[in-house]
């Protein structure tokens, strides 16, 4: 009939972040994508970043021990833009890699921010995301910065990581906090040039996606990732609504879902 005749017709979809512009029309693409078949993919391009990559490996292996904190910041000056604020416009690539570095969704979200330029358009947001294990999750956002900076830093028991997207290093630094009995006492070691491959993120981000047409195997960038993205980016959004008030979120584990 009709309707069958026209779902025949729908292809594989690449869509830029984030996946939608609410989490209940996020939901009806990624339940649509599933029922036919095809690939949903989102432009989460960060998770293709070969610094980024080597970052999570180094999370992953256990080279840094437990992680008990991540920074991302993500600032410049300009592009103002007139349609989004700077939480959908510049966030959702670095809850893309903290959701995936974490391997689950953060229970409990806040932020704040600053409407400078307009008065309904936040300029700057600082967005925490607390994980039910201790974990923290900072991001910095902001299109009114003086210098370029893209950076995130990940803080664990062992060791500690760096890596500057301006300079395109990564960075282990062999530090930790230890005890001298009750005392905490900062400990340093060396730091440590990381390489990692000098590939375009972007080139990687197209190829996974033929990739994906090829195979029929759905890439990570998927869109039950994207969707995960935007329920974060909703609850971060209500927060700064409210003023900073925490939005709770229902903790999930996804370390059986979210492939490396």
């Amino acid at each position: 009939d009709w309707a069958e005749a026209e779902a025949t017709r729908i292809e594989d979809v690449f869509v830029e972040k984030p996946l939608a512009l609410t989490y209940e029309n996020g939901r009806e693409l990624v339940t649509l994508a599933s029922g036919l078949g095809r690939i949903l993919m989102v432009g989460h391009v960060l998770e293709y970043h070969p610094g980024l990559t080597a970052l999570q490996a180094l999370a992953s292996s256990g080279a840094l021990g437990d992680i008990r904190y991540l920074s991302s910041t993500r600032a410049s000056l300009g592009k103002v833009r007139n349609e989004e604020n700077v939480l959908w416009s510049f966030a959702p690539h670095d809850i893309a890699l903290i959701l995936r570095m974490f391997r689950a969704r953060p229970n409990r979200i806040s932020a704040t921010g600053g409407n400078f330029l307009r008065p309904d358009i936040a300029d700057l947001v600082q967005i925490s995301l607390n994980f039910p294990n201790g974990a923290l999750a900072h991001i910095l956002v902001s299109w009114l910065n003086p210098t370029k900076e893209q950076r995130q830093v990940v803080v664990g028991s062992q060791k500690m990581a760096v890596y500057d997207d301006v300079t395109k290093e990564l960075v282990l630094h062999h530090k930790r906090i230890g005890f001298d009995g009750d005392q905490p006492v900062p400990i340093s070691g060396e730091a440590e040039i990381i390489s990692f491959p000098a590939s375009e993120p972007l080139l990687k981000e197209c190829e996974a996606f033929l990739a994906a047409i090829a195979t029929r195997k759905q890439p990570i960038t998927d869109g039950a990732s994207g969707l995960r993205v935007l329920e974060v980016l909703e609850a971060a959004q209500a927060s700064l609504d409210g003023g900073g008030t925490p939005v709770s979120l229902p903790y999930e584990e996804f370390s059986t879902k979210l492939p490396n």
